[in-house]
């Protein structure tokens, strides 16, 4: 980070927020890196730096992971990646503004984990509840306060 003001890292493959970072962005001058394995409809705004990363497993998380540092935001739904940017000192928001903490993450990466053993023995199926308008504006509010000194 060249100043004190964060960057904004998204793992922007399966963000149904892209737009509403970008509007937070460009209302504090903030840069956005929008990193994707899969490829979408860039942006040319000059504060956006789109990433296209390769469609190696994990590649848009290392990528995340190996340049955010402290005071920066990463934007993921991904709870390993998370654990990996609260470790570099970030803050990390999930697609519906709860932000992930370093008190909480082993609880949410042991849950992610009893989940997937669940999936697999067909105890559980399908996803969670669908993304909302309140889950977008609570992600609104979030983020403005996260990139806030």
């Amino acid at each position: 980070m060249a100043d004190s003001r964060p960057e904004i890292y998204v793992d922007a493959d399966a963000c149904p927020v892209r737009e509403e970072v970008l509007r937070v962005a460009e209302r504090h001058g903030l840069v956005v890196h929008l990193v994707s394995n899969r490829g979408f409809r860039t942006t040319d705004r000059p504060n956006v730096r789109n990433v296209l990363v390769s469609d190696r497993l994990d590649a848009a998380d290392d990528w995340i992971a190996e340049r955010i540092g402290p005071g920066d935001v990463a934007v993921t739904g991904d709870i390993p990646l998370a654990a990996r940017c609260l470790e570099r000192g970030a803050r990390v928001l999930d697609h519906k503004g709860k932000p992930f903490t370093e008190q909480g993450i082993g609880m949410a990466l042991a849950m992610r984990d009893l989940m997937s053993d669940l999936r697999a023995m067909g105890e559980v199926s399908g996803g969670g509840p669908g993304f909302t308008k309140q889950d977008r504006s609570r992600f609104l509010e979030a983020l403005e306060r996260a990139v806030r000194p």
